[in-house]
């Protein structure tokens, strides 16, 4: 199995052995465990293909949003609903495995420079690695 290419402002996990959609039900699915629930989600795939007329792999950007956490930094930060909700992004990788990334809350936040809102973005980093190692570990099925 590939591993994704790390990146500054994220963390992954590949899943084989489910195709698309049912990644996205095992990404939900694990997200709810968490408090999470999806505000919005992206298909970019349709989107390139509608506007661009570009065929692409199967992409789709999940809003991931939970509502407790998402109020207490809203308290802390007004603005930072310049930066929620949580991307979570699913991707067909092309060598026969699905990515799932997921944005680093922690680094996001980091450019609010807010004390109150450093250990919520802990607290929501924490529960997004957790989704993230019950879909390695293939929970959520």
């Amino acid at each position: 199995m590939s591993t994704p290419t790390p990146c500054a402002y994220g963390f992954h996990v590949e899943l084989r052995g489910v195709d698309f959609p049912q990644a996205l039900a095992r990404v939900a699915e694990a997200l709810k465990t968490e408090g999470f629930g999806i505000l919005t989600e992206i298909d970019v795939q349709a989107t390139m293909k509608a506007k661009l007329g570009i065929d692409m792999r199967p992409y789709r950007i999940l809003g991931a949003c939970n509502p407790p956490l998402a109020q207490r930094l809203i308290a802390a930060e007004p603005d930072v609903g310049l930066l929620l909700p949580c991307n979570v992004v699913v991707r067909d990788a092309g060598d026969g495995g699905l990515s799932v990334g997921f944005m680093d809350p922690v680094e996001l936040m980091r450019s609010a420079g807010s004390a109150q809102v450093a250990p919520l973005a802990e607290e929501v980093r924490d529960r997004l690695l957790r989704v993230r190692d019950a879909l390695a570990r293939g929970g959520a099925a």
